[in-house]
């Protein structure tokens, strides 16, 4: 009889087993873990008439809205989903070079209302 519960229990730990493994739980989560989404860091924004637009030229300076300290958003798919700050991420090792890439730390993820993310 104690074999009998050794098996049983036995069998119990292995379902248990079976059931807590990764590989066996789906998630909704990851139907979406392979979509693309594109991401764009906004540096800030300007108005200005065409006519101004088509009469830049190369060395132009464009005057944004926002100031240097300050953060700039990050938008997923067009919507806000974070703030951060620009940083240079130097791929050479030689310090500031030409090679180097343009990055952004995220400061602040936002948090959406419940209303707004269905």
């Amino acid at each position: 009889m104690a074999e009998d519960q050794g098996e049983i229990k036995d069998e119990q730990n292995q379902t248990t087993d079976n059931s807590i493994r990764p590989e066996n739980k789906v998630t909704e989560l990851d139907a979406v873990l392979d979509a693309s989404v594109e991401i764009t860091a906004v540096l800030g924004t300007t108005m200005m008439p065409i006519s101004q637009v088509l009469q830049l030229g190369r060395g132009a300076i464009v005057e944004l809205n926002r100031k240097a300290d300050e953060d700039i958003e990050i938008l997923a798919n067009g919507r806000l989903i974070a703030t951060g700050e620009i940083i240079l991420i130097d791929v050479t090792g030689d310090g500031l070079s030409m090679d180097d890439l343009v990055g952004v730390r995220l400061n602040n993820i936002v948090r959406l209302p419940k209303s707004e993310t269905s």
